[in-house]
């Protein structure tokens, strides 16, 4: 089943020129970014099954400070290999 998703133009065309570098359709830029982005739920699962891992081989449980510190240092990389500023 198809359908129409609404968006503005400057979107509109963003995702074309995407689409076009990587020399496919919108419809499979998109079905590409569904099936590859994580929900929510997702994420959580990944997290917990990352702790689990953590404890079980290393005996290291990551407390709320250090999970914020590792994520604030992950953003900085990104931004830094993207040439963006956090």
């Amino acid at each position: 089943m198809d359908t129409t998703i609404k968006i503005d133009a400057e979107t509109r065309d963003k995702l074309a020129a995407l689409a076009e570098a990587r020399n496919m359709s919108m419809r499979a830029l998109i079905e590409e970014f569904a099936a590859t982005a994580l929900t929510p739920a997702q994420l959580r699962e990944r997290a917990e099954r990352t702790d689990a891992f953590l404890a079980a081989e290393f005996g290291h449980r990551v407390g709320e400070d250090e999970a914020d510190t590792l994520r604030d240092r992950m953003r900085r990389a990104q931004n830094a290999s993207r040439g963006t500023v956090a």
